[in-house]
């Protein structure tokens, strides 16, 4: 599918710069570009490729004025990485086609409601009393439990299961692998040493336009909801225990552990490889740093680092003395050793 650079300007609500009728087929990085490919320099560090890159179309900021010889036809937009982004959808809605019908083989409850325009991949299965919404996409190897509720604009990739009474809003993506609503970790022990199951009889809410990643898992309530709030986006590969609620727009990055019960607010920002204990409040915009351990509560506006963490700034401060302790305990000797010399001389 071919477009030109004058209808990506109208999608984008760009300005061309070059030929209005140059045609693209593909996106490409601005180093790799290629003839029939378009694509972007937001980065100033690849200012450099702008001269060089054979790609037929590139998005630029409106304020980019070259100051060499183009070959490239330019779109200049208010926000050039926004606006790759935009073409990105686009893009991908454009590829993969509208998928409608349900293919076979694959098991849907005779009392499931669904809208207009559902794709039902092979070798999923749906239980009873489940509603969907209009547009709900569910890839092959799905499995939807009993009772869940779908909003619409939904997209389930394949393998990904969804377990009973789990609620998702709309215009979500879960993606392969993820699992939602299986039972939380809940075991209470007895005198002998063995554990004794606690029964999981809560849900999971996924509000609208939620990110689930790839094998991503989020544990039903004991009781009550565990809660992902919307514009959340969740990376590959994160486990978020029962009862816990992630605020509006929280972002967290790929193999973070939430404990149980943990509240975490809005517009937080979680690197990678966080482990946060249970039953914590962590506030608003909060940022924590990478492979960081939370076992206290946070407030608003804070951003912390460690294991246990505290204070970023302190924490940079603090690993400058960690990394030349050696440094610092040599000295620390030869001071030693000094005063020893001193005192022995003032005693003789």
């Amino acid at each position: 599918m071919k477009f030109t650079a004058e209808q990506i300007a109208g999608v984008l609500g760009g300005e061309v710069v070059g030929n209005p009728k140059a045609e693209v087929y593909k996106l490409s990085k601005i180093e790799e570009g290629s003839e029939g490919s378009i694509s972007f320099l937001a980065n100033p560090k690849y200012l450099p490729y702008i001269y060089s890159t054979q790609a037929t179309i590139t998005i630029v900021n409106n304020t980019f004025i070259p100051e060499g010889e183009l070959t490239t036809t330019l779109i200049k937009v208010e926000d050039a990485y926004l606006s790759f982004t935009k073409l990105l959808e686009f893009y991908d809605q454009a590829t993969k086609g509208n998928k409608i019908g349900i293919e076979q083989p694959s098991f849907i409850s005779e009392d499931t409601k669904y809208g207009v325009n559902l794709y039902f991949g092979s070798f999923s299965y749906i239980e009873k009393n489940v509603v969907l919404g209009d547009n709900v996409k569910i890839y092959p190897n799905c499995f939807i439990g009993e009772s869940v509720k779908i909003g619409n604009n939904v997209t389930i990739f394949a393998g990904a299961k969804i377990h009973s009474e789990t609620v998702i809003g709309n215009n979500c993506v879960i993606y392969s692998g993820a699992v939602i609503g299986a039972d939380g970790f809940g075991f209470a022990p007895n005198e002998d040493g063995t554990y004794t199951k606690i029964p999981q009889i809560g849900n999971v809410v996924v509000e609208d336009n939620v990110d689930i990643g790839a094998n991503t898992t989020i544990d039903k309530a004991t009781m009550g909801s565990t809660i992902i709030r919307k514009g959340v986006k969740l990376d590959n590969q994160i486990q978020i225990g029962h009862n816990v609620e992630i605020g509006d727009n929280t972002v967290i990055a790929a193999q973070t552990g939430i404990a149980g019960s943990t509240k975490i607010g809005k517009n937080c920002m979680i690197g990678g490889q966080v482990g946060i204990v249970g039953h914590l409040t962590i506030g608003n915009n909060v940022k924590i740093q990478a492979q960081s351990g939370v076992a206290r509560n946070v407030k608003d506006d804070e951003t912390i680092q460690g294991t246990p963490s505290f204070a970023y700034n302190d924490f940079s401060k603090s690993y400058i003395h960690f990394k030349n302790l050696p440094k610092i305990v040599t000295e620390l000797e030869e001071i030693k050793k000094e005063i020893a010399i001193q005192k022995k001389a003032s005693n003789g």
